[in-house]
């Protein structure tokens, strides 16, 4: 094997994973209900702005924020445990490939890097989500006829959205270490896992149809 294959399947990986991304934060800015997270997001800043006037809510909008926030820290404490397993495993090799870099080690490197990067990434993501649903959680708190409600109700809801995004981005990237693990493994088979992430990501994207029931 030449040392062109296994970089021209990390280049088209990379390419197929960036276009595919492109493509939906173009769709995204202009048709947001064709995509889970979009409609998503907005759906969440409908559920601030609904309950906002329904005094006596105030516990269930909470109850509600932290069963998000919940799923939110067991995705970053997910993606810690796998930061640390990745570099218990990957540390050393990594080091020493780092410290003689050279053309043979440096694919496999940079995908040590990557697949390290990448986990960390989705821990930021996931740990950045439950800062924003505490902070929803303090506003909607705040009892419905109070003022500073009034005031801060869209502070809530921005921060419900940001949320969301934040602990979407976190999935995301942590279902993207598959492709450097398999590159890891073997550089050719990076470019099949990322055809599988693309599909398994498109299925992701997909917003919840509405379903009639006779």
């Amino acid at each position: 094997m030449t040392d062109l294959v296994p970089w021209l399947s990390f280049n088209l990986s990379v390419l197929l994973l960036v276009a595919y991304e492109w493509r939906v934060h173009h769709v995204g800015q202009r048709q947001p209900e064709r995509l889970a997270r979009y409609a998503n997001a907005k759906l969440r800043m409908h559920w601030v702005v609904s309950l906002s006037g329904k005094p006596g809510h105030e516990i269930v909008a909470v109850q509600a924020l932290r069963n998000s926030l919940m799923a939110a820290s067991i995705s970053a404490s997910t993606a810690a445990l796998a930061v640390m397993g990745a570099l218990s495993m990957t540390g050393p090799s990594l080091a020493a490939n780092l410290s003689r870099w050279s053309g043979e080690n440096t694919l496999h490197t940079l995908l040590q890097a990557m697949l390290v990067g990448l986990l960390f990434a989705s821990y930021v993501c996931s740990a950045l989500s439950t800062r924003h649903y505490s902070h929803a959680s303090f506003i909607v708190s705040i009892p419905v006829d109070r003022p500073e409600r009034a005031e801060l109700n869209s502070a809530a809801a921005n921060h419900v959205r940001r949320a969301g995004l934040m602990y979407s981005w976190g999935l995301r990237l942590f279902l993207m270490v598959l492709p450097a693990v398999a590159g890891v493994v073997h550089p050719l088979a990076m470019l099949p896992a990322t055809v599988l992430l693309v599909f398994g990501l498109r299925l992701f994207d997909q917003p919840a149809n509405d379903v009639e029931v006779d």
